[in-house]
């Protein structure tokens, strides 16, 4: 299996949607961060399925 750049892409943005989280939760507001940290599993379902995608074709 090659890791290509698309999933270093995916991977970053998903730890970034993380760390914008957990800062969000503990300076700004719960509410906000425990919405943006919905993010981190959708970034990541969307890259399982952009990989099935590729696989595919």
């Amino acid at each position: 299996m090659e890791i290509r750049t698309s999933d270093y892409l995916l991977l970053t943005a998903a730890f970034l949607s993380f760390l914008l989280s957990v800062s969000l939760w503990f300076v700004v507001n719960h509410d906000a961060g425990a919405f943006v940290g919905l993010w981190v599993p959708s970034i990541l379902a969307f890259g399982c399925y952009y990989k099935t995608l590729i696989k595919r074709n």
